[in-house]
């Protein structure tokens, strides 16, 4: 047989879809799955989007910029300004989603066997984008005794070596929901300014936080401009994961021209991706107030709800729309997969994402997942009736 690469191998295969054989084969049988395992709103993309790409009156779906079509550019400079962020257009680069953005970053930021600390647990693909750049994982875990808060300085410097390069944090946080302060956000600048490294501030779910504290971004931190890079998508924002665009921004010039020359080889971004994200940001504020009141009573069904089963605990997430939970199982891989193939509560059962995929250092999050209340109320009641009833019949139970 032809041989497979070592980074192939290494590849980890993603937590949150694995498990999508068994849910197929539960939607065979005729159950009804509720997914609480992947971050897809159902929320209706704003119709201002699907209608630009209906009415465009193009002839060939050409090649745009390589950074990006220029007009949609100049409005993003604007759609930040009104956030208080202020870039121009040479300093976005738009990408194929943020993962082709954080792909970039990690390509351009670091060597073979550099290394990235990021408080886990994170986003699962973190884990896939760094094993494509070559790039080692440096895990600091936070702790859902502490809400996953930003573990402290004193630890980050424990791990910091000659190989480390970057602090990639999440924003509010997937998959906690924790919601960095700009306190914490300034202590990562200490640390940024001290060892003279990047910060990475993936910040797609910036539009979904239940604080009334203003949100505070890490392009806001004076005196590190050209040490941030900062990670945004339209997939979370208009509800629209299919568009595939997103963005990076720095200030650093020289990082950005870099960065260019990844963008350049995989030629451009989806055309009617960026026509209908150009749109999307004359979306109406009433779509935008509509969304958090909605995510803002599923957050708190999800969390009241969860901390009333039996032996579950959630912490209150400040952002985002996800939870790690952590149940009274002996391993939560093989409950995810056995609530699939061996449990129905009236015919209906749930996916959820087994939280070990989260986390880089082994062993940890095998009693945990993480749960996206992406569904309505209604929904997550059926959901979570069904995972109720699964706890009190699983072999495994702890």
């Amino acid at each position: 047989m032809p041989h497979i690469s070592n980074k192939g191998k290494s590849m980890p295969e993603s937590p949150i879809r694995k498990l999508v054989p068994f849910a197929d084969e539960a939607k065979r049988k005729g159950r009804k799955v509720y997914h609480l395992n992947i971050g897809q709103p159902d929320i209706n993309t704003p119709e201002i989007a699907m209608d630009a790409v209906k009415m465009t009156t193009k002839k060939i779906i050409e090649y745009s910029h390589s950074a990006g079509i220029p007009s949609y550019r100049k409005k993003l400079v604007s759609f930040y300004k009104n956030l208080g962020i202020e870039i121009n257009e040479k300093e976005i680069l738009v990408t194929t989603g943020g993962s082709e953005g954080l792909i970039f970053t990690f390509m351009t930021c670091m060597d073979n066997n550099d290394e990235v600390i990021i408080p886990e647990p994170f986003y699962a693909n973190y884990n896939g984008f760094t094993a494509e750049a070559g790039v080692k994982v440096r895990p600091i875990t936070s702790t859902i005794e502490n809400d996953f808060a930003l573990p402290s300085i004193n630890e980050f410097e424990r791990i910091i070596n000659p190989r480390t390069k970057a602090i990639l944090i999440s924003n509010p946080n997937n998959p906690t929901g924790y919601l960095y302060s700009k306190e914490e956000l300034l202590q990562l600048k200490s640390l940024v300014k001290k060892y003279d490294l990047y910060l990475i501030s993936d910040e797609v779910y910036r539009d979904f936080v239940y604080s009334d504290a203003p949100y505070f971004s890490a392009l806001e931190l004076e005196g590190i401009e050209d040490h941030v890079i900062m990670i945004d998508s339209v997939s979370k924002r208009y509800s629209s994961c299919g568009m595939r665009i997103g963005q990076l921004i720095t200030r650093n010039k020289l990082l950005i021209s870099t960065m260019l020359k990844f963008a350049q080889a995989r030629l451009s971004p989806p055309t009617f991706g960026q026509i209908a994200a150009e749109a999307a940001i004359d979306t109406s504020e009433e779509f935008f107030t509509n969304i958090h009141n909605e995510f803002f009573q599923r957050r708190n069904y999800t969390v009241e709800r969860l901390n009333k089963i039996n032996g579950v605990l959630s912490p209150n997430p400040g952002g985002a729309f996800y939870t790690i939970a952590r149940l009274p199982v002996d391993d939560a891989d093989k409950f995810c997969q056995w609530v699939l193939s061996d449990f129905e509560f009236n015919n209906q059962t749930v996916m959820m994402a087994p939280g070990s995929g989260f986390y880089s250092t082994p062993g940890l999050g095998k009693n945990e997942v993480r749960i996206a209340y992406v569904l309505n109320v209604n929904e997550l009641k059926n959901a979570f009736d069904c995972l109720e009833e699964a706890l009190k019949v699983y072999p495994g139970r702890r």
